[in-house]
């Protein structure tokens, strides 16, 4: 995979111990305003690539229905505009200002960031060696982590391991957007058979988000949280963390996993 243009930058570092002065890559962060039908609805701080594809994303997994996603009429620099007929805005109960670090931070109840999604219903069935194989091929196709070290990353795989799509960003949450947004584009939602895999830990948005695009799988080299595996158990997920060295711990609907 190779890195998007302008989602990496040149740095003048210095090496500690010995004081060497050399160059080197940083993962780029900037804001990205996301306008739905000509109404600012969320800022984001994302690295740039793959801007419609976050945008379209985004605003599927907040239950806004959109048909596409486009530059805006004036080319505006970080700025993308989603077409979404008929979205109530006035529906949206919270503020959209997200951060890298945590998209979810400052909510005051569950029900500030409930959206509408079925229980994920599937019969997937994953062997265990496929699941465990699934961190180290997402890790192989992080292009801009092998020169940053400073990105996300969320991987859709096929059941049989297959890599269809893999995103980076400096947003968790951005990197599972962008590939949400992607399968949008390419016909593939509901993804009632295929598995995510991200490369950090698991958090309740992660898992929110992954309920809304209705994949039955979510993987992770990390841990989840609490809140992450009540809502993958209440939605229907198997959610599978520690996923590396031959091992996993699945907090939710094991019967998905065969051993």
């Amino acid at each position: 995979m190779e890195v998007p243009p302008h989602a990496t930058r040149r740095a003048t570092v210095r090496r500690l111990p010995g004081g060497a002065q050399a160059s080197d890559r940083v993962a780029v962060e900037e804001p990205l305003e996301i306008r739905v039908d000509g109404t600012a609805v969320a800022v984001t701080m994302r690295t740039p690539g793959h801007d419609e594809e976050l945008a379209l994303g985004f605003c599927l997994t907040e239950g806004l229905d959109p048909v596409a996603a486009h530059p805006t009429a004036d080319l505006a620099a970080n700025v993308v505009e989603v077409d979404a007929p008929g979205a109530d805005l006035r529906a949206i109960q919270r503020s959209f200002y997200t951060s890298s670090s945590c998209g979810v931070c400052g909510k005051g109840a569950l029900e500030a960031v409930a959206v509408d999604a079925p229980r994920v219903e599937s019969d997937l069935a994953v062997p265990f060696a496929v699941l465990a194989a699934l961190p180290t091929a997402l890790t192989e196709a992080q292009a801009g982590f092998a020169l940053t070290g400073g990105l996300h990353a969320t991987g859709l795989f096929s059941p049989d391991g297959t890599l269809l799509c893999t995103r980076e960003d400096v947003g968790r949450h951005n990197a599972m957007d962008k590939v949400v947004g992607w399968a949008f584009g390419a016909g593939l939602l509901p993804l009632s058979r295929s598995v995510l895999c991200v490369s950090g830990r698991l958090s309740f948005e992660l898992v929110q988000k992954a309920a809304v695009a209705g994949c039955p799988v979510l993987v992770a080299v990390g841990a989840p949280s609490s809140l992450a595996v009540e809502l993958a158990d209440d939605r229907g997920l198997t959610l599978c963390g520690f996923v590396r060295d031959g091992s996993a711990t699945v907090y939710t609907h094991p019967d998905r996993i065969l051993a």
